[in-house]
């Protein structure tokens, strides 16, 4: 009898992690531009430096259908975009919303290229915040978008579709997806591989762009970079066989498991160099510390910020909005 990958408990994205410039500018890009919701404002978790971290998603933050920002223009910590790290985002919409789309980002000053990958349309564009992003066409997707924002709701975006990784090769990141992280190959075209997890379809895809020749990207938080990608995992206990088997393999990159107050995560630097990190969220998860109908509009403090909130905005900024 063969034992099941711990990978395989995987289900597909739980959120996209983000390095941005200015607050105010994010806020505005993902919530009137893309029309998502802002369900949490609270602080990265990690460091004595206060920095905000921002998730749009729908209505109650699915997971999958999650981005998560960094704002750093207080820093002034930029990002070098390359090889060895997550390179675009791609997020789903109907097919027949590509259209509207399309529009839709030229009227707010961005440039958008038709391409096709994998047998979708994708509407390439690049953020205000110099991230390379697209739109995919997707015939079903059964996620429930954000029901009040400024898009229709046939047109709303549904959730994160794939993550496209930049790597010199695949291998020993294929052995990585299959034997490690439980995915399995669904598409392969010219240079380009498409990795699936759990049920398949929108929100599990990982898309990997094999680029011997391109110089490496970078690792740390900064504007203008994808910092890592986040894949949903049931339960802690699935989540602890995860880091165990990595770890026995040979991946003692693995973090321990952090609580980063609505999910648990375990971070894992992979053969490619792109950081993942497996993910459990609490139950509640974001309405633990407020109700549906506030979500996201309060400051949450990070325990190990020491300023109080009024000190804390003197250095982040505050949000209108």
């Amino acid at each position: 009898m063969t034992h099941e990958l711990p990978g395989t408990t995987l289900s597909g994205h739980h959120h996209i992690t983000i390095g941005v410039s200015n607050p105010q500018e994010d806020f505005d890009f993902h919530t009137n531009v893309l029309g998502l919701k802002c369900v949490k404002r609270t602080l990265f978790y990690d460091g004595d430096v206060p920095i905000y971290h921002l998730y749009y998603g729908n209505d109650v933050g699915t997971e999958s259908t999650l981005l998560t920002t960094f704002p750093l223009s207080h820093l002034g910590v930029k990002g070098r975009h390359g090889s060895g790290q997550v390179a675009t985002v791609s997020l789903s919409v109907p097919e027949d919303a590509l259209g509207y789309w399309s529009s839709r980002l030229k009227e707010h000053g961005m440039d958008v290229t038709e391409n096709e990958r994998f047998g979708e349309k994708h509407l390439e564009f690049v953020s205000p915040h110099n991230i390379c992003m697209s739109i995919a066409g997707v015939a079903e997707d059964g996620r429930e978008p954000h029901s009040s924002g400024p898009v229709p709701g046939e047109m709303m975006i549904r959730g994160t579709h794939s993550a496209g990784i930049s790597t010199r090769d695949m291998e020993f990141m294929a052995e990585f997806m299959e034997i490690g992280w439980g995915s399995r190959v669904e598409a392969e075209e010219n240079n380009q591989v498409r990795y699936a997890m759990g049920e398949g379809g929108s929100g599990t895809y990982t898309d990997f762009f094999i680029e011997p020749e391109r110089s490496s990207g970078s690792w740390t938080v900064g504007e203008g970079a994808i910092h890592h990608m986040a894949y949903n995992v049931p339960s802690l206990e699935a989540q602890m066989k995860i880091k165990k088997f990595l770890e026995g393999l040979g991946y003692t990159d693995c973090s321990d498991v952090k609580d980063r107050g609505y999910f648990d995560s375990v971070y894992v630097r992979t053969p490619s160099g792109a950081l993942f990190e497996a993910c459990c969220s609490h139950d509640p998860s974001f309405q633990c510390d407020e109700p549906l109908e506030s979500l996201g509009t309060q400051l949450m403090m990070s325990p190990q910020v020491e300023k109080n909130i009024e000190e804390t905005l003197a250095i982040i900024g505050k949000i209108d909005g």
